[in-house]
């Protein structure tokens, strides 16, 4: 892998073999096996700080487990990151603490509650909706603090994250290759995140030369966004990390129509 990829990372342990008690010499077997991939490694730098992982059960001739680490983009497409394969689910919480704990670092997670409405014009609107149903609901919401339930006023805090258990999402990649050798296996997750990430940068590409971009004030980055074929139209303030589609906000990452003014006016995004 190091020599097809020299950015690659792969750490692997040995353990001695026995036969029953005694030790055999000169023969030595798989312990624990860690990989990431560079695209994988590079795409973190555009995820948001959100680390979670998880571990899914190994079938057929060689048992264990297998460890994914995740995060979310933009898009909200989840991306793997890095991956693991131990022999014994003992290993399970020091490899997951050992190989996120770098990134964990960047991550703030105090403010867990699920939240939605991105905007506050969204949030009217749903607000609304609840007032006519009855007075005794809005009342009840009311005695909440909305920054515990609704993006638009969170600030940031979760990146616009609303869900604890991505990882299981990913498992879907690795369907049928779960009864592999180790080896096959490491091959498999790198054929397969090769076709995902190219599917993907193909939808993004797409997304960006969808909208029709027009200038309002290129000195202080002030854009307009109209969405093909839908005509929704959305302004950017670049310089104050604005959209109105919320997500700019509520992410803190550029969403796809900030991506569209920088690509419009070639600007670094």
């Amino acid at each position: 892998m190091c020599h097809k990829e020299a950015s690659t990372v792969v750490h692997f342990e040995t353990m001695p073999a026995y036969q029953g008690d005694d030790m055999v010499s000169d023969i030595w077997v798989l312990h624990r096996v860690f990989w990431s991939y560079y695209p994988c490694i590079r795409a973190f730098r555009h995820c948001k700080p959100v680390v979670q992982v998880d571990g899914t059960h190994l079938h057929g001739k060689y048992k264990g487990c297998l460890l994914v680490a995740v995060s979310q983009d933009g898009n909200n497409n989840i991306v793997p990151i890095l991956w693991s394969g131990v022999t014994e689910l003992g290993h399970i919480l020091e490899l997951s603490t050992c190989f996120a704990s770098g990134i964990l670092s960047r991550t703030s997670c105090e403010n867990s509650r699920h939240r939605y409405s991105r905007t506050v014009r969204e949030y009217e609107v749903r607000y609304q909706h609840l007032r006519e149903r009855g007075e005794t609901y809005t009342n009840w919401l009311n005695q909440i603090p909305r920054e515990q339930y609704a993006l638009a006023f969170d600030g940031g805090y979760r990146w616009g994250h609303m869900t604890t258990n991505l990882v299981k999402y990913i498992n879907s990649v690795l369907k049928g290759a779960r009864n592999l050798p180790i080896t096959t296996l490491i091959k498999a997750t790198f054929y397969r995140l090769n076709e995902l990430f190219t599917r993907k940068r193909g939808e993004t590409e797409a997304q960006i030369n969808a909208g029709h971009v027009n200038c309002f004030d290129r000195q202080n980055e002030v854009f307009e966004v109209r969405e093909m074929p839908s005509g929704l139209e959305y302004a950017v303030d670049l310089r104050r990390h604005q959209c109105d589609c919320g997500e700019f906000q509520v992410d803190r990452i550029p969403c796809r129509h900030v991506f569209a003014c920088c690509a419009n006016q070639r600007l670094d995004w």
